[in-house]
Order: structure tokens, then C-alpha cells, then sequence
């Protein structure tokens, strides 16, 4: 079996306030490109679509461009940037620092439900 598609022609796109979120979903992969605008902050972006106080899904990322910053429900908190790979457990808020965007890939299937309607 061999399946190849481009995240240039996504599945599906999801606009929220400074950013957008592009899925590509093939045989049990879900596979998304998240673009993060300066200012953007899951709290005020995302959170009242997610209907959830932090975000809830868990991530396996990989940063292309930009910076990051990423606390965790219990007060720990890391920055990523390009090159950096990154596991985040569900319980998080995350923000753009800087003045451009930050660009990641997401392998989780938890992707497959980021910034959905509730």
C-alpha cells in the first residue's frame, strides 16, 4: 500500500482568530500544518471554539519557522523554535513570541480535532 497527498492541497482547513490549521488524514495518519500569527495565544484564539479552559489535545510537533511558548496546567513551561521537536500532554496554553509567525507540523492524531466547534 502506498498513499501520498500534499498539505498544499489539504483535507481540510480551520480558520480561527490569527492563525489556521490545515489536515491531511490518510490511512491512520492525521497529519497537520498549524500557522500561528504574532499575537496569537490559544486562550484568546481558540479556546472558545475548543469550549475547554486550556487546550486539550495532545501534540507531537515539530516547529518550521517562528517561536513558541508553551506552559502546562501545572506551571511548567518551555519555549520551542525551528528545528525543535516537542511532545505536549493535553492541559496547555501556548503563544506566538515575536514578530513572525511560528509554523508547526503536528503528527498526533489529536490534530484531527484541533480548534473544532464543539
Amino acid at each position: 500500500m502506498m498513499e501520498i497527498k500534499s498539505i498544499e492541497k489539504p483535507d481540510e482547513r480551520r480558520d480561527f482568530p490569527r492563525g489556521h490549521v490545515e489536515i491531511v488524514e490518510m490511512s491512520g495518519l492525521v497529519f497537520g500544518k498549524a500557522t500561528f500569527e504574532p499575537g496569537w495565544r490559544w486562550t484568546e484564539s481558540v479556546r472558545e471554539l475548543a469550549g475547554t479552559d486550556l487546550c486539550e489535545v495532545h501534540h507531537n510537533g515539530y516547529v518550521v519557522d517562528g517561536r513558541m511558548r508553551i506552559r502546562t496546567n501545572d506551571g511548567a513551561e518551555q519555549e520551542v523554535g525551528p528545528g525543535d521537536v516537542f511532545v505536549v500532554s493535553p492541559g496547555h496554553d501556548a503563544w506566538v513570541l515575536g514578530d513572525e509567525p511560528c509554523i508547526v507540523f503536528d503528527f498526533a492524531g489529536g490534530i484531527g480535532d484541533y480548534a473544532k466547534a464543539r
